[in-house]
């Protein structure tokens, strides 16, 4: 498959002495799904605007499609959805969507994108003048609007009411279902985990996995285990038992995290008889995520002291 995105050794280092992105280095293949994740400040968006051509890196090379991110003939093969983008003023929806149309030499209908985008009863309304939602709805359509094979979307759905976001993910599958690439940040780890087939996790500038959502839950969530614990159990006592790595108790319902829940499950029945109700399900990409960075703050906290 050919690639779509180059980063190779990638550093942008801004005139305050922020590193916003420290020497990443990854390749992005047409077809995946990726999603982009990571704590606000992580590096995510300063990463997307390099790979776009908005901002160029203070050492290492970035690549759209082999070439230079900001070549006109490789802008119309990308959508693009950014935050805080404004519209042209005192044009209306309609004219917004055609404007944008105009830019490619084979745009999708305008019929088509207003649907995709649900404006349908806001055609001839100011773009200016749309609500939060609608103005992301109609963004979206706008990075639809050159019928583009990869679509670059950072963070899509802030502002949404829940119809509007059931609606937008419905249109994305549909894209990708055709082949298409995504790479999408986003702070709703659940809605990536059902889209991407690809994850990187970023924090303070540094790539801190990249895998499949499913690998990754496996390394970094664990498994959970919830049961019933007799009045013998404590928590100090489960703490002690292999591969835990996380506790929660509300009364005597019982939720341990652990590595190996077979090894887990072997140790607490050797140890205790008044077990019951015992359900194993997989961690979430959110376990997986929120351990991914904490593992990250502790690393650099550590290389912090060690300086000092």
């Amino acid at each position: 498959m050919p690639t779509v995105v180059t980063l190779d050794h990638v550093t942008k280092r801004f005139a305050t002495g922020q590193t916003a992105v420290d020497q990443v280095s990854l390749a992005i293949d047409s077809g995946q799904a990726v999603a982009l994740l990571g704590p606000n400040g992580a590096g995510k968006s300063t990463s997307i605007s390099l790979m776009l051509g908005l901002i160029g890196p203070t050492t290492g090379h970035v690549r759209l499609y082999g070439g230079d991110p900001r070549q006109a003939r490789t802008r119309t093969r990308i959508g693009v959805m950014l935050q805080g983008v404004s519209v042209v003023d005192r044009l209306s929806v309609v004219e917004t969507v055609n404007l944008f149309r105009s830019f490619y030499p084979h745009p999708l209908p305008l019929k088509r994108l207003l649907s995709a985008a649900q404006l349908e009863d806001k055609a001839n309304a100011r773009a200016s003048g749309l609500s939060g939602g609608q103005m992301r709805r109609l963004q979206f359509a706008l990075s639809l609007a050159g019928d583009p094979e990869v679509l670059f979307l950072d963070e899509p759905t802030v502002g949404m009411d829940v119809s509007a976001r059931r609606a937008f993910w419905e249109e994305l599958r549909s894209f990708l279902a055709t082949g298409r690439t995504l790479l999408l940040t986003t702070h709703d780890l659940q809605e990536a985990d059902s889209v991407a087939d690809r994850v990187i996790v970023m924090n303070q500038g540094k790539i801190l996995a990249d895998d499949a959502p499913e690998q990754l839950k496996m390394a970094f969530a664990g498994r959970q285990v919830s049961f019933v614990a007799g009045e013998e159990v404590t928590v100090a006592d489960l703490h002690r038992l292999p591969e835990v790595l996380d506790v929660q108790v509300n009364g005597r319902h019982v939720i341990v995290r652990a590595g190996n829940s077979d090894r887990f499950l072997r140790a607490l029945f050797n140890r205790y008889r008044q077990i019951s109700d015992v359900l194993v399900s997989g961690g979430g990409l959110e376990d997986a995520f929120v351990r991914l960075t904490e593992q990250g703050r502790t690393h650099s906290d550590e290389k912090e002291n060690d300086r000092t």
